[in-house]
């Protein structure tokens, strides 16, 4: 008799993969597939969830990093210097694992703004 190994089920990367095992657990992809047949869209819908409802694994924050968001908040100010802008974003950019581009879009600036502040005030109220 052959028995399947047992392995860990990828993380889901977004809301898609989460549908995905949902449809499967209950039984509806089955029913999809007996359907619609093999090609039933699933994947593209899955492809289309992922990219608009992605899951962000955080990275923990270096020291440095701690550090430069500690200075940016202390000065409790709404304006950001470019250098801050640098600062922040490649901050960002590393602990949240994307590649945001510079901008001058305030609201863009207040949104990562607001996550890194999230996230820093975790840190300090450990």
């Amino acid at each position: 008799m052959e028995t399947k190994k047992r392995g860990r089920k990828p993380k889901a990367k977004g809301l898609g993969d989460t549908v995905e095992q949902v449809l499967e657990a209950t039984g509806v992809s089955k029913i999809a597939k007996w359907v619609l047949g093999e090609d039933c869209g699933c994947d593209k819908r899955k492809e289309a969830l992922n990219k608009a409802f992605p899951y962000r694994r955080v990275n923990c924050l270096t020291e440095d990093e701690h550090g430069i968001l500690q200075t940016f908040f202390s000065r409790n100010t709404a304006e950001i210097t470019p250098s801050d802008q640098h600062a922040l974003l490649k901050v960002y950019n590393r602990v949240l694992s994307v590649r945001q581009e510079p901008t001058s879009c305030a609201s863009c600036w207040r949104d990562i703004v607001n996550q890194l502040k999230r996230i820093y005030n975790e840190y300090e109220n450990v």
